[in-house]
């Protein structure tokens, strides 16, 4: 029997020309499509304005591939981590963000990540494999359902396992299938891709008529700060990095967002503070200072509040636009640098199947 076809994976496009194949009326795909990104249904039988035979015929040639919840916990701040496990046995972890008024989906890209850096539990997974588009969007729908929130707007943050640009491929057709009128319909201005800087990567992104917000987790002011913190530098410095952020088109209200992981007696000094001016200096940019999310495994302390504050004053003193990031769900280790799946940490690892772009051109 010839294996069937996962629906969720295809862009509605190619489900088109998938059902014309079959001689099955393309406006079809626009049905299906309703049915399981906008009504989270799982199976063709529930697609309840689709003849009896339609169904029977498409559920023999396609399958609806959805992850499943393994674990679910609530955070004291009401933050809500999931555990899903993929139709080949392997996990990753999703977050919900209940902020009012905006609700926020924090999702994975890949199993694990190979970007190793050193304050970031999920970079001691190591890569495992990268997530299909279809797996990264029925994140969002499967969250969707479960929380009851079908027809509620919401923020999407790639911020999750992985590193999105080292997906690169997968993780821009998701993009587009999340943004698809008769999908999800997530406005672009509501989703944002955090990377740590794979430039080639990021630079093709620059070209991409599907732009979403940009954060660049940056981390540190100097080159010897970011290799030790986000080993890719070695590969891509920081220096090279500022010059694409520099040149990246930007819509007229839009501005690039810098994460900075603060560490204590690593990166959070009042000259740190300052290079960090000068780093940004004349570009459109929003700091995110985000303090050490502490956990076991990880080197690092938090620095205290007052280094916090400190730290954050200077570069509002400089008129840049700033932000200290609250932790939300650190009591369910949810938060940002905390997601890992020890069962998933046991595996033999698995470099992805052909060349990743961005990383290995």
């Amino acid at each position: 029997m010839e294996a069937r076809t996962d629906v969720t994976n295809l862009e509605l496009a190619n489900l088109e020309r998938s059902l014309k194949t079959l001689n099955i009326e393309t406006y079809r795909a626009r049905q299906i499509y309703h049915w399981i990104h906008r009504r989270g249904v799982t199976a063709f039988d529930g697609m309840t304005n689709l003849s009896r035979q339609l169904r029977n015929d498409l559920a023999s040639r396609y399958k609806v591939s959805t992850p499943v919840i393994t674990e679910r916990q609530t955070s004291s701040d009401g933050t809500i981590k999931f555990a899903l496990q993929l139709t080949d046995g392997h996990q990753i972890e999703s977050v919900f963000i209940p902020e009012t008024p905006r609700k926020t989906f924090c999702l994975s890209t890949q199993v694990g990540c190979a970007m190793q850096c050193t304050f970031c539990l999920t970079g001691k997974m190591g890569i495992i494999r990268n997530l299909l588009a279809g797996e990264i969007v029925s994140q969002v729908r499967v969250l969707t359902r479960e929380l009851d929130l079908f027809g509620q707007p919401f923020n999407i943050v790639l911020m999750g396992m992985g590193e999105p640009l080292h997906n690169y491929d997968n993780t821009m057709q998701a993009l587009r299938m999340l943004t698809c009128s008769y999908g999800q319909a997530v406005p672009l201005r509501r989703i944002t891709l955090s990377t740590v800087g794979v430039l080639p990567a990021l630079q093709r992104l620059a070209s991409e008529p599907t732009m979403p917000n940009l954060a660049v987790s940056l981390h540190g002011t100097t080159e010897v700060q970011r290799n030790q913190l986000v080993p890719i530098n070695r590969k891509y410095g920081l220096k090279e990095l500022i010059a694409v952020c520099q040149s990246f088109p930007l819509k007229r209200r839009s501005r690039i967002t810098f994460e900075y992981v603060l560490i204590k007696n690593v990166n959070d000094s009042e000259d740190d503070a300052r290079r960090l001016v000068k780093i940004l200096s004349g570009m459109k940019a929003k700091v995110n200072v985000i303090p050490l999310n502490t956990a076991s495994g990880i080197p690092f302390e938090r620095p205290s509040q007052e280094r916090i504050n400190r730290f954050g004053k200077i570069l509002a003193r400089h008129q840049l636009t700033v932000s200290v990031r609250k932790s939300r769900g650190h009591d369910i280790r949810a938060a940002c640098g905390q997601l890992m799946l020890e069962n998933e940490q046991q595996r033999p690892l698995q470099q992805p199947k052909g060349r990743i772009k961005g990383l290995n051109n």
